[in-house]
């Protein structure tokens, strides 16, 4: 029996239990994808007491840090989550079975740490092409184009970023974004402003993707130099995320419109003995740095609720 199960592998998930080993839980961390999404990120300069560092070392640092505490971790995914009658030597709280496709552990509380996946475009030629020409990571597959034509679709502070990366392998990177205006942080937005192979295609969106073999074009809901068809060898999609929110919602936890956990100020959700953070949560202010602190609020309510049990 564990007192904590967190579900999740990125950065929110291993803060928490980084101060659930401080507080001498008996923790397991399970999660399919170690380092989440900030691993895909090449530049974090947002993120306090680190001027610049990589996504990948400051999940490794975190991890490490955390590692140095009693707990366990498993490389897994989780597939089903049951509550069940009351743990042995207790009378009134229910604990959880969280099941893995070859094991059942079972827990006194549970963290939902599970992050957000990338959003698609759900446009002609997505699936056919990805991998071929489309793609989500530009830290992965950037360095496939040295020289060639690159698009990126979406207008967040993640989209500018991930042309800045392309800037340095493409000959010409595009911006498609369906609004007037891109949103990035002033300083990635400045940043944008004074590089040359960039160029913003505002209030457009992609409606296909289009190539042979790999891509070659994409379609655009409105001319740009007198043409809809844009010529290009890649496209990198960052038009938001989809909390990973299935696992919670099916035991009862409340979600919103969004897909979002919804939690309280203690990272507590609506069902007894489970807690949340991170980028699956209903936090309006998405950041490492964010959902590091809430995981570290969720393991100190999970040490409080335990206690009382």
């Amino acid at each position: 029996m564990y007192d904590l199960i967190i579900i999740g592998g990125g950065v929110a998930a291993f803060s928490a239990a980084l101060y659930a080993g401080r507080f001498q839980l008996k923790t397991l961390v399970i999660g399919k994808s170690p380092g989440g999404a900030l691993v895909t990120t090449d530049d974090i300069s947002n993120y306090p007491g680190f001027k610049n560092i990589t996504g990948m070392d400051l999940f490794d640092r975190i991890k490490d840090h955390a590692e140095d505490y009693e707990i366990e971790h498993l490389v897994k995914k989780v597939v089903n989550i049951e509550t069940t009658g009351s743990a042995e030597g207790e009378t009134s709280q229910d604990c959880f079975e969280v099941s893995t496709k070859d094991q059942t552990y079972k827990t006194r509380t549970i963290i939902f740490a599970t992050g957000a996946g990338l959003r698609e475009l759900n446009v002609s030629g997505e699936q056919e092409f990805k991998g071929r020409g489309a793609h989500h990571c530009a830290l992965c597959d950037g360095i496939l184009y040295k020289d060639k034509i690159i698009a990126v679709v979406g207008g967040s502070d993640s989209a500018a970023k991930e042309a800045l990366l392309l800037s340095q392998y493409g000959e010409k990177v595009y911006i498609i974004y369906r609004k007037a205006v891109i949103r990035p942080e002033p300083i990635t937005a400045e940043r944008i402003k004074q590089n040359e192979k960039i160029e913003i295609i505002n209030n457009t969106e992609v409606l296909e993707i289009k190539g042979d073999t790999f891509v070659n074009s994409v379609i655009l809901s409105k001319p740009y130099k007198g043409s809809t068809e844009l010529k290009l060898d890649a496209l990198f999609i960052q038009v938001g995320q989809v909390p990973v929110s299935d696992l919670a919602k099916s035991i009862g936890v409340e979600i919103n419109e969004k897909g979002e956990i919804i939690i309280t100020r203690d990272s507590q959700t609506n069902v007894a003995g489970i807690f949340a953070c991170g980028d699956v949560v209903d936090s309006k202010f998405k950041q490492a740095i964010t959902g590091a602190a809430e995981g570290v609020v969720a393991a100190h309510s999970v040490y409080q609720y335990t206690s009382n049990l």
